[in-house]
């Protein structure tokens, strides 16, 4: 969960150009692309603000969401954080706008979540298998460890459906660069190890099963507890 710090709260009914202003090029840029979704959330009713965090975040994910007083905030940890751009820098110039709807996306996919009462929980039928070898204070670090990834997955596959319902002619080159994203310096069983729902999605008509969330939803399953 984030901590919301004094951000500047750029909300969804506005324009964004009233709070250009307040906006670095780089925050401007990510909105740009990522604003189709976030037009998406206002039309759904969801419940989302925009935060950009203020202050310098190295280190911090560039977008992200946070669920506070049951709302959820998309969060740009910007300023100061050289990943914001090299994120941006690593995508082909043409697959630019639809790699940030997939992003943001993705965080939708988490606020769906929260706002369900889900977060971290699973299908009935579904557990973390937890190593016996591990003290208490491991096992629980690793059943953490093991929620979020599944969140993350889930995350992705809501991304990938919005690929797939808007950008179809794009979805093979922004699965194999979302691959790619997650191969590199890739630690097996960590939160970001999401291959396993990447492989069952490899063909876009797999998410095409009416609403983005509900399409992830019916893949989700599939890759629980692979090679947990």
């Amino acid at each position: 969960m984030w901590k919301i710090i004094a951000g500047v709260v750029v909300g969804i009914l506005a324009p964004m150009a009233s709070s250009a202003a307040d906006l670095s090029p780089t925050e401007t840029r990510w909105l740009k692309g990522a604003w189709p979704v976030i037009a998406f959330a206002k039309e759904a009713k969801l419940p989302l603000d925009i935060v950009v965090q203020p202050q310098p975040a190295p280190g911090a994910a560039p977008l992200a969401l946070a669920f506070v007083d049951g709302r959820c905030k998309l969060v740009l940890s910007m300023r100061g954080n050289p990943e914001a751009e090299a994120s941006l820098d690593r995508i082909e110039p043409d697959l630019l706008d639809a790699a940030l709807e997939l992003m943001a996306a993705h965080e939708l996919g988490h606020c769906r979540r929260y706002l369900d009462g889900a977060w971290y929980s699973l299908p009935a039928g579904f557990s973390t298998s937890v190593p016996a070898a591990l003290t208490a204070d491991l096992k629980a670090a690793y059943a953490d460890m093991q929620a979020a990834r599944h969140e993350e997955g889930y995350g992705d596959l809501v991304g990938l459906a919005w690929t797939e319902q808007h950008h179809p002619q794009l979805y093979a080159r922004l699965h194999a660069w979302l691959l790619r994203e997650r191969s590199t310096d890739l630690v097996h069983g960590s939160p970001h190890d999401t291959l396993a729902w990447l492989r069952l999605a490899k063909d876009g008509a797999t998410l095409d099963q009416g609403s983005i969330f509900t399409s992830a939803a019916t893949v989700w399953p599939l890759g629980l507890n692979a090679d947990d």
